[in-house]
């Protein structure tokens, strides 16, 4: 029996999407109404009943007629759904959203007439660029500051410290101190989620908890109790901690005072793969330069990829950007696991939600930047050869067999090797058909920079105080 034509229209949406007109025969509606009643008839069981041997009309009589009809308009809305795109050729980005409820569509659903219904989805942009050539970023340039070298020292001396006990003197500026404490914000009393600690090492150093929690330890002495009054930043991570007065009951257990070891050769031997401190310093240096040089790389390629996002016109479909959203929040899972936090207790379902409210933007940027990059690669004809990718896959393969990495499929690795090799020469075609102006750094503060020091020149100083693996809770008071 031929089934009867579906009668599609498309019409353009907003933000990229676009609306299904269709209109389902009668013939159709009634055939489907006609399967829902045959297949429940089979599957319902009543008593005096054989099952599957149910008659329709009790199966009627017991269900009733919405019921039949909601079953055979799901059905209906799924064939017509799927049959519409392979007509129309539309590849769809996201689920089908009807432009009117279900139970409306339901109420005013009659399997002997025409059924008209309109659903919606996203579909892949259009991304344009009005101008690719002759544009101008601007990026500030980065010197080598040999100061450095000496802060990268300095940090692992004070990883290799000997911690010496104290007793006969308070707690002072760089101590080590065991402590237990309970907060409470000041205006209501409540307990602050994660304030709390029995026994927890904390170095007596600015910056290391939230301002005057450190200043209040500061001048204790051993078994001293106290209440500290404190203030969380404006910006804390926590936001229902933003800019709330604190109380904590705090208790000093004890104290150990840090022995840096001498700065000679034993140091760097102990500190590295190096014989020398000279050897170390120079190791170094070498690597902080090369770190500052792939900085400055990548500082050019995000200011000209800025400045080609500034020239494209595109309507972002929603559902690319929740995509972004849960690389976003998959990726932050990735990074505490690999720093051996429980990611079960760390992302509960309300961190998750405001991690995913607080990345939209972000997300939003990143499918700017990719349809930025796609676009340009089509309208210069920018394309990585078959050849190209054989050969790196190759190397790469290589690089894989001895690092025994066997986590990632042929047909990913390909693909992941010729999105990097095309990424690559679009931005090696922006950097030659483009002006970079380097304008040199205005002075700044530097504080949270210097914490992300931790390139690759940290593995010549990777020597880690194995007691720093004391309690460290994400959600305790830090700065």
């Amino acid at each position: 029996m031929s089934v009867s034509k579906l009668q599609v229209t498309t019409n353009p949406a907003p933000k990229s999407r676009i609306a299904v007109e269709i209109e389902v025969p009668a013939d159709r509606c009634k055939n489907s109404y006609a399967e829902a009643l045959n297949k429940l008839s089979k599957s319902i069981s009543i008593p005096g009943f054989r099952k599957g041997k149910v008659p329709k009309a009790v199966v009627l009589q017991q269900l009733g007629v919405g019921r039949i009809k909601a079953s055979a308009l799901e059905t209906l809305l799924q064939a017509v759904w799927k049959e519409s795109l392979d007509q129309e050729g539309i590849e769809p980005l996201s689920e089908p959203e009807l432009t009117e409820d279900f139970d409306s569509l339901l109420e005013n659903f009659n399997p002997e007439k025409i059924l008209k219904l309109t659903l919606e989805t996203d579909i892949a942009p259009h991304p344009i660029l009005k101008k690719t050539s002759g544009l101008t970023a601007e990026v500030e340039s980065i010197n080598f500051d040999p100061k450095k070298v000496d802060e990268l020292i300095e940090q692992s001396r004070n990883q290799l410290a000997t911690k010496v006990p104290v007793n006969d003197r308070p707690a002072k500026k760089g101590d080590i101190a065991l402590v237990s404490f309970k907060g409470i914000f000041a205006d209501d009393g409540s307990a602050i989620e994660g304030g709390s600690a029995d026994s927890m090492e904390i170095e007596l150093e600015k910056g290391r908890m939230i301002p005057g929690f450190i200043e209040g330890v500061i001048g204790m002495e051993i078994n001293d109790t106290k209440l500290l009054k404190c203030q969380f930043p404006d910006d804390y991570q926590q936001k229902e901690a933003c800019g709330r007065k604190a109380e904590f009951q705090i208790s000093l257990q004890d104290i150990k005072a840090k022995e840096l070891p001498e700065l000679n050769d034993d140091f760097a031997k102990q500190a590295s793969d190096k014989d020398t401190l000279a050897e170390l310093r120079s190791d170094l240096e070498k690597r902080l330069k090369e770190d500052l040089n792939n900085r400055q790389i990548k500082n050019r390629q995000d200011s000209l990829l800025d400045a080609l996002v500034k020239e494209l016109e595109v309507e972002l479909p929603k559902s690319l950007i929740d995509q972004e959203v849960r690389v976003i929040v998959e990726q932050t899972a990735q990074n505490f696991a690999q720093q051996g936090i429980d990611i079960k207790t760390m992302m509960t379902p309300e961190i998750v939600k405001s991690l995913m409210e607080s990345s939209r933007e972000d997300a939003e940027k990143k499918v700017r930047q990719k349809l930025a990059l796609s676009a340009l690669a089509t309208s210069e004809k920018i394309e990585v050869s078959a050849d190209e990718i054989q050969s790196k896959f190759k190397e790469v393969q290589a690089e894989l067999k001895l690092s025994k990495e066997k986590n990632i499929s042929p047909d990913q690795l390909r693909q992941a090797i010729s999105d990097d090799l095309l990424q690559e020469k679009l931005f090696i075609w922006l950097e030659e058909n483009n002006i970079v102006k380097e304008q040199t750094a205005k002075p700044k503060v530097e504080d949270k920079k210097k914490k992300g020091t931790k390139s690759s020149a940290n593995s010549s100083t990777n020597k880690i105080n194995k007691d720093e693996k004391e309690t460290k809770s994400s959600k305790s008071p830090k700065s």
